[in-house]
């Protein structure tokens, strides 16, 4: 037996292939999608050289929207590695990792898609006015709308197992630290980064409601993925006996797919069991 839900387990190469796109498809996507993120990053900084505004690339490492903007583009740096990898050698840099780095790609892979949808709905339903400008346009766009967009890329194409429960525990501490930072900034450099969290602004009710909802809130999301992850899981593999687009170099996930070998989707119930 061997379990995709199990980050140590890596023979399925859960992580690095697709149920519809060839192992080179999808790291081309991958590798496409981190260089989109990080040439945001690099204009966004570029303008702000140019145009005075410096300090702004500065205070930009205390926002959780360009945190996690880095986070995407480093995920899909990585990613793409690791697909790459498996693609043209039949194993990848990951199965190669010590089984921490494993653990810690598994923990990524549920941040980056979790946190882009705390950023799009908090964006959008809290914080948005307008835009002064059309690179305002694009770059909020970008890390408030693409950014989701993104995430439901590794949600859907990926063979990705559903989200570990264990894994709610770095989700809500990471946002924790976050909310410290948030702080510490305030602290240090006199201002709120985002005015929810603004206690002269609001009262401490107020401010403590916004931050047990998005707690909440982000705990919700995390369910609602790793059951969209556990839906998809089920319809492309045991309905539609999609089982996986192999690289032609790894002869072990090709012979286990070989259908004359019996290979059959046994039970998805957080986790993907297969037996030859």
């Amino acid at each position: 037996m061997r379990s995709g839900a199990d980050p140590d387990v890596l023979a399925d190469a859960r992580y690095e292939t697709s149920w519809i796109l060839s192992p080179t498809i999808l790291f081309a996507f991958r590798a496409l999608l981190s260089l989109y993120s990080f040439l945001t990053l690099w204009v966004i900084y570029g303008y702000n050289g140019a145009n005075g505004l410096s300090e702004n690339s500065k205070r930009s490492f205390s926002y959780f929207t360009h945190l996690t903007w880095w986070g995407l583009a480093f995920y899909f740096l990585f990613a793409a590695l690791h697909t790459g990898t498996y693609a043209f050698t039949g194993r990848s840099t990951l199965a190669r990792w010590p089984k921490v780095l494993q653990l810690a790609h598994g923990i990524f892979y549920s941040t980056i898609t979790v946190y882009p949808w705390i950023v799009t709905i908090v964006f959008w339903a809290l914080l948005y006015s307008s835009f002064e400008s059309p690179f305002a346009t694009w770059t909020n766009a970008s890390q408030h709308a693409l950014n989701s967009v993104f995430a439901l890329f590794e949600i859907v194409f990926p063979r990705t197992a559903p989200l570990p429960f264990i894994h709610i525990v770095p989700i809500v501490i990471l946002l924790a630290l976050y909310l410290a930072l948030a702080y510490v900034t305030h602290a240090t450099q006199s201002f709120y980064v985002y005015s929810f969290l603004d206690t002269t602004a609001n009262s401490p009710g107020v401010v403590t409601g916004y931050i047990i909802g998005i707690l909440v809130g982000s705990i919700v999301l995390f369910l609602i993925i790793r059951y969209a992850i556990l839906i998809r899981v089920w319809t492309t593999e045991k309905k539609l006996g999609k089982t996986g687009k192999f690289s032609r170099r790894d002869t072990e996930s090709l012979a286990r797919d070989n259908p004359d070998n019996g290979f059959t989707v046994n039970k998805i119930s957080g986790k993907e069991q297969s037996a030859v």
